[in-house]
């Protein structure tokens, strides 16, 4: 199927998590097939891009991708990088517990308050390659994804397992036709406009 010609939409991404996760060296990886292995902690925010052709739909879309910092003194910056984001991408290490217990009790809970409620959420258990010190299971971390809607895979930066799939699946989902129509008749919601939303059934065609 070829690309339609239509001017290619943009959708911001952020990704969020603990420092040292890993969300720096995923972008990286993700953006220009490369491991950064010296990466330091990102301050503040940091933003890339990335357009991708979705041949199986004719379609393309551009993500404008968000690096957010994890360290605590950044945290009250962080939740203005949620606003008009379209997607988000929580991001552990399933070498350290900790990572995923804040990404449950903090980072998600900050998209609840903070961002539109049609979000779509994405979760990275990050650092795959180092499986054999595995701290938290994949099963405990696929029964949270499952409970909030998101969709889960093991990721591995450092050997780009499961990287380009993640970007691919949020990406397919954000260019749902479905999706589309829950984003402007939230748009619409937000500007105190009364909208009906019409399904197939509704539209009657006058004959002629």
């Amino acid at each position: 199927m070829s690309i339609s010609k239509e001017k290619t939409p943009n959708c911001k991404v952020v990704l969020l998590g603990e420092s040292g996760v890993g969300k720096t060296c995923i972008i990286s990886r993700y953006i220009n097939g490369t491991y950064d292995e010296k990466s330091e902690s990102t301050n503040g925010a940091s933003y890339a891009s990335k357009t991708i052709s979705y041949e199986n739909i004719g379609k393309s879309l551009q993500f404008d991708i968000w690096d957010t910092a994890g360290q605590e003194r950044y945290r009250a910056l962080t939740k203005f990088f949620y606003k008009d984001a379209a997607i988000a991408i929580l991001v552990y290490d399933i070498t350290r517990k900790e990572s995923f217990d804040e990404m449950k009790n903090y980072w998600y809970n900050q998209l609840k308050n903070f961002s539109g409620k049609n979000i779509i959420i994405g979760i990275a258990g990050n650092k795959s390659d180092l499986y054999d010190k595995e701290a938290v299971s994949e099963e405990e971390a696929r029964k949270f994804a499952s409970e909030i809607g998101a969709i889960f895979r093991l990721t591995s930066a450092f050997n780009n397992n499961n990287i380009d799939e993640l970007f691919n699946a949020v990406g397919n989902l954000y260019l749902d036709p479905k999706f589309q129509d829950d984003i402007n008749l939230e748009k619409h919601e937000k500007k105190g406009e009364n909208v009906t939303k019409l399904t197939t059934d509704d539209l009657h065609v006058k004959k002629k």
